[in-house]
């Protein structure tokens, strides 16, 4: 989706036939600034989302950005202000508090997920557990907050999970029939397949045919394993169930990749607050 079709979406889904609180005490001609106030420390993110936003909506909007995304804030700092039509910042404050406030609590969480991987070449990967029309801001916020993305959606990479796997036949006709779309389709697509076990894993590696092979599940030693009998030859992914506690373990088991759903599903959104400067 591009910023301009989710700010338009996201305006008639709030204002409809108008804002009328907005309309009904302040003067059409009325100017007036506002401040962009930081009250929880993190990681900010969405600022120039934020001055998309006023722009698309009301192009005379001044808006001046203090900090840069991805900067470290604590409580006190100020984002950026803006300038302009009351009536505008009034109307779009609210839009620009939740895709801030949510996309700085994305890029928060996603720095402390990499700052516990420093040292290791486990990249950290977020995944499609993403808020419907919502997808790009934060994975964009993943990105912002020093992650790396996995695929976009459904249609840029053939990812055979547990379910595929079953209503297919098996790992060998699931892999089979994937390779053979791909052909038939001229497409120019990464296979990734998921393991459930040592078992599968080696099924597997029996019949090739995948670019990436993800781990779901296994137990530290489990893993360990896996990774010794993948032996570099496809690219590897932990995923299930992994948290800031236990991150670090998974990496040292040798993982290229670790895929974190909670990145973008179980984030609280940060503390902003859009001030009227008096």
């Amino acid at each position: 989706m591009e910023i301009k079709d989710f700010v338009r979406l996201s305006i008639e889904e709030d204002v409809k036939l108008g804002d009328h609180s907005t309309l009904s005490c302040i003067p059409k001609n009325k100017l007036g600034s506002a401040k962009l106030l930081i009250k929880e420390n993190g990681i900010i993110s969405g600022i120039e989302v934020a001055k998309e936003i006023f722009k698309t909506y009301d192009n005379s909007i001044e808006f001046i950005a203090n900090l840069r995304d991805g900067e470290k804030v604590k409580i006190g700092d100020i984002a950026f202000t803006v300038n302009g039509s009351s009536r505008t910042l009034l109307t779009i404050e609210r839009l620009v508090l939740n895709v801030m406030q949510r996309m700085s609590a994305i890029s928060t969480l996603t720095d402390k997920f990499v700052q516990e991987l420093k040292g290791f070449k486990t990249k950290v990967l977020d995944t499609r557990k993403t808020t419907p029309l919502n997808r790009f801001l934060e994975k964009q916020a993943v990105k912002i907050g020093g992650g790396h993305n996995h695929r976009f959606g459904l249609y840029d990479m053939i990812m055979l999970k547990d379910n595929h796997i079953d209503f297919a036949g098996g790992i060998k006709e699931a892999i089979i029939k994937a390779k053979n779309y791909i052909d038939t389709e001229n497409l120019n697509l990464r296979i990734e397949i998921e393991t459930r076990n040592l078992q599968e894993l080696k099924e597997v590696l029996k019949y090739g045919g995948v670019d990436r092979i993800m781990l779901d599940n296994f137990s530290f030693e489990d893993l360990k394993l896996g990774v010794e009998l993948i032996n570099g030859k496809f690219e590897t992914e932990a995923s299930g169930g992994i948290d800031l506690k236990t991150i670090k373990n998974y990496a040292l088991c040798g993982v290229d990749y670790i895929s974190v759903g909670a990145l973008t599903h179980s984030v609280k959104n940060m503390d902003l607050s859009l001030k009227a400067i008096k």
